[in-house]
Parts: C-alpha cells; sequence; structure tokens
C-alpha cells in the first residue's frame, strides 16, 4: 500500500531529509501545524521574510478594518481561506480534507486587529508583530486557524519550493503544470490571484511539500493555554507597580470561588481571561516572555517532529508491512464482524509486535485518543465498507461509524484509561450514538499505559458490569510488561 510521499514518487526518504522537507502521508493528514513563530524567530533570512510577509498582510487588514464597515464578501475575500488540503497537514482522520477558515474566523480576527494590534510594526515591549495574538483573547480560534492562516500568508513560498523539487528530483511524468488558486495577494486590486506552478501529481490532485522546520506539533509556541498557564509570571513582569496592582486586584476580584477553597484551574483560566480582555496589552508581556525563551521553540518542534515520525511514518510502515496480503482485498463482511476484526488486529500489533513505542517520547508514553484514530483509520484502507470518523449524527460527534448498505452499521469509539469522564461515557455514551444513528453494535476500545490504569479501568468495568464484555476492548500499550525491541517482532 503506498503510503507516503517517498513510496508514490520513489524518492529516498534521505533525499527528503536532505531537502528538509517532511515526508507527508498520502493517506491521511499528519497532526502538524505551521507554527508562525518559528519563522520569527528563525536565523534563516527567507524565513524571516515570510514573516515580514505575514506581518505586511496584517497591517492591509488593520487599515481596512479601522476605515470601517467590511462587507461579508470582503471579509471572505481577504481572511477565509480553504485548508490547503495538499500538504496533507491537520488533523483530518480521513484522507485531507479540512475545514479552513470561514467566516466566523473572519469576524473575530476583523473585529480584533485594532485592539490586538495597536502599535503593529512598532511595538514597544516585544521584538516583532506575532498573529498568534488573535488566537490568545478569542475563544474558538486556535492552532488549526492560525496554521491555515499563516500557510496561504506564504503560499507562494511553498508552492515555490515544491516546484523547486518537482524540477530537479521528479520525472516529467511525475509532475504538472497546475494553476493554484489564491497563491499571492494583488495590494493593487486588493485581491488574491492565481499563479501557475510545476507540481507533484497523484491521485488526481497536487501535492505541497513543507519544510519541517516551520512545523510543530500540538500547541504552537504562542497559545491561550500558555499564557493562562503563566499568568503570575505575566503579571509579576507589568514593570509599573501601579499597574500591577490594578491588573492583581481585577484578576481576583473576577475570580469566583469558595472561600475555604482552592481556585480550580477552570475559575483561574476564565478571571485570567477576563483580565486580558480588560488589558489587552498584558498579552505583549506574555509575548516577550516567550520571545526571550524562543531558542527552545525550535528544540520543542524537533522532538515533537521526531515523534510524529515515529509513530505515523514508521509506524504506518510497520503496521501495513504486518498486514496480511489480502487483508485489503477481503469481501465486506458485517460491519460489526468486520470492526471487531479490524480492531482486533490493531490490538495485536500494539501489544505483541512493538507497537506500544508508537505511543512513547523520550520512554514516557503520549495519550492521545487521535493518535490511535489515525492509526485505526490505517487498518480500513481501501475498504468497501462506508467508513466515517468523527460522525455527527445529532447528539455528538462518534469516533468512527462503519456501515454497509442502510441497515448494517456499527459504532466504535475510543477513549484513553486516563479519561475523568470513562465511567460515565461506558454508562451513556454508545447507547445514545447507537440510537442516534440507528446502528445494531457499539465496540468501546480503551488503551492503557500502565498497572495502575488497567487496575482503574477493571475497577469501573466491574461497577457497571461490563468485565469481560465481547464490546469492550482493552488495549495494553503498556512498556514495562513487553519482551525488549529486539524480541518485539
Amino acid at each position: 500500500m503506498p503510503g507516503f510521499f517517498s513510496d508514490v514518487f520513489g524518492v529516498s526518504t534521505q533525499v527528503l531529509d536532505d531537502y528538509g522537507a517532511l515526508d507527508v502521508s498520502l493517506i491521511a493528514d499528519l497532526p502538524l501545524f505551521v507554527d508562525p513563530f518559528l519563522l520569527f524567530n528563525s536565523d534563516k533570512a527567507e524565513y524571516q521574510e515570510l514573516h515580514n510577509q505575514i506581518v505586511t498582510y496584517l497591517k492591509f487588514l488593520k487599515a481596512k478594518s479601522e476605515s470601517g464597515k467590511v462587507s461579508d464578501g470582503l471579509l471572505k475575500e481577504w481572511y477565509c481561506f480553504k485548508e490547503i488540503r495538499q500538504n496533507w497537514l491537520g488533523y483530518c482522520e480521513l484522507g485531507n480534507d479540512g475545514s479552513g477558515l470561514g467566516l466566523d474566523f473572519a469576524k473575530a480576527l476583523h473585529s480584533s486587529l485594532h485592539l490586538l494590534f495597536q502599535d503593529l510594526g512598532e511595538e514597544k515591549v516585544t521584538r516583532g508583530t506575532h498573529l498568534e495574538k488573535v488566537c490568545i483573547i478569542k475563544d474558538g480560534v486556535g492552532r488549526d486557524n492560525i496554521s491555515d492562516f499563516a500557510t496561504n500568508l506564504i503560499k507562494k513560498y511553498l508552492m515555490e519550493y515544491t516546484q523547486q523539487f518537482a524540477l530537479e528530483r521528479l520525472s516529467e511524468s511525475q509532475r504538472k503544470l497546475r494553476v493554484v488558486e489564491r497563491a499571492t495577494f494583488n495590494y493593487a486590486l486588493e485581491k488574491w490571484v492565481s499563479a501557475k506552478y510545476v507540481l507533484p501529481f497523484y491521485n488526481g490532485d497536487h501535492v505541497i511539500l513543507t519544510p519541517k522546520d516551520i512545523l510543530t506539533k500540538d500547541e504552537n509556541w504562542i497559545n491561550q493555554n500558555d499564557l493562562v498557564d503563566k499568568f503570575d509570571d505575566i503579571e509579576a513582569s507589568v514593570p509599573d507597580a501601579q499597574l500591577r496592582g490594578s491588573v492583581s486586584n481585577y484578576f481576583y476580584n473576577r475570580l469566583e470561588h469558595d472561600d475555604d477553597k482552592e481556585p480550580t484551574k477552570k475559575q483561574r483560566r476564565e478571571a485570567a481571561l477576563e483580565t486580558l480582555r480588560e488589558y489587552p496589552w498584558l498579552v505583549d508581556f506574555y509575548i516577550k516572555l516567550k520571545e526571550e525563551t524562543g531558542n527552545e521553540a525550535t528544540s520543542v518542534s524537533e522532538d515533537r517532529l521526531r515523534f510524529v515520525r515515529l509513530l505515523f511514518n514508521e509506524a504506518v510502515r510497520q503496521l501495513t508491512s504486518l498486514l496480511p496480503a489480502d487483508f485489503y482485498d477481503v469481501p465486506p463482511v458485517g460491519t460489526y464482524e468486520e470492526a471487531h476484526k479490524r480492531l482486533a488486529y490493531l490490538k495485536h500489533v500494539i501489544e505483541d509486535q512493538g507497537g506500544h513505542r508508537w505511543f512513547l517520547s523520550a520512554g514516557k508514553p503520549i495519550r492521545r485518543e487521535k493518535d490511535l484514530h489515525v492509526l485505526y483509520r490505517l487498518v480500513w484502507y481501501g475498504t468497501k465498507h462506508d467508513f466515517g470518523a468523527e460522525a455527527d449524527d445529532g447528539r455528538g460527534p462518534v469516533d468512527f461509524k462503519i456501515s454497509y448498505g442502510a441497515k448494517d452499521k456499527s459504532l466504535v469509539e475510543f477513549k484513553l484509561a486516563s479519561n475523568t469522564q470513562l465511567k460515565n461515557n461506558l454508562k451513556k455514551q454508545i447507547e445514545i450514538y447507537k440510537h442516534a444513528s440507528d446502528a445494531q453494535h457499539g465496540i468501546k476500545a480503551i488503551i492503557y499505559f500502565s498497572q495502575e490504569e488497567l487496575d482503574r479501568v477493571n475497577g469501573i468495568l466491574s461497577d457497571l458490569g461490563l468485565k469481560g464484555h465481547k464490546d469492550v476492548v482493552l488495549i495494553d500499550a503498556r512498556g514495562d510488561n513487553k519482551p525488549s525491541g529486539s524480541k518485539a517482532k
């Protein structure tokens, strides 16, 4: 099964490494994101220029936001970008079709620009301008939005970067001249315009390569969760004692909690965000702290990239190489039997073939349901069943819905053993999903990383009368009860 760019185009991974490009999966998006801070903080002049181009575009948008009301049509033109699916990045588990940036994002950013970027280009506290500011104040604007926005603003560079590789390393039969929409912004016309590039071509579409050193996994270096965690440090960094006192007083007046109890993390978060909205200039002191430790951003990115390579490159290659020759070609049977069969195979690889190592980074477990989702998706590659991820039938999303025809439907839900809501979820969720989807069967897969987690799960299952139930599948991803790497083959 061709899985990665190197497989499909017959180039070695070393060639891609030497070029600096990520060897992307052409089956499912890799959970990586463009982090604008890695452009800002880079020693490479070309990356710093890319960041300058982002700032230039922000200046244009700010000027428009200050000029008065802007129509929805212009908001769509200036802010709304489709996700660039051809770079195969993000967190779409089926193929590479993401949601992109819609009108809600446009309105959120447009309404925030004049407040968040009052001194845009003339910053007095920070060393530069940072697009990530908008995700700090506005809820619902996260890493995906910032990555998509930044990726679209550097689209011309990515096309030229990919074109150079295609012309130097690929045969004429592997590349095509493509018209790429919204490739560059024409400031005179105030609109995005198309351009032509020679690009790698596969399965009816072109492919875009991305440099590894501008990518990160999980959160951007500058992000809202980190800001809330560092709120005390930010407050303490304000040089003016009177201002510092006002901020502290406002924060504690907004901190609603019982006097005899410590505030919860949620209460502190809400109070911190309210304070930041009242004193938006505090964000600059947070960003200054992040700039001062910017050298750590690169090392974090490299560490996360190593983990992604292990999980999604090596794991996928190993997983698919272990599959029986006819695994993807067997005629479809009932969805319930097939869902169990493919889940059992994934369980076998994780427990008995060394697959547990895919969930380790620096010897520590990475507890992410999404990573397990991608691997389960791979054992369904090419299936004749209708296999859907993140299906929403009116009562919330379910991880996977497998159907064959109108009446044969089954659901599969993955959970971490460490999930604090596991008991309630087991008790209610699958039955709700089955009813909403008219599915005949619901299977729950639970992955655990320690004996303590296993004991907790068994206790929950016993309480609910589900211990030993066929439709509750436990997956052992522990590292302390497995054979050594040389034996786990």
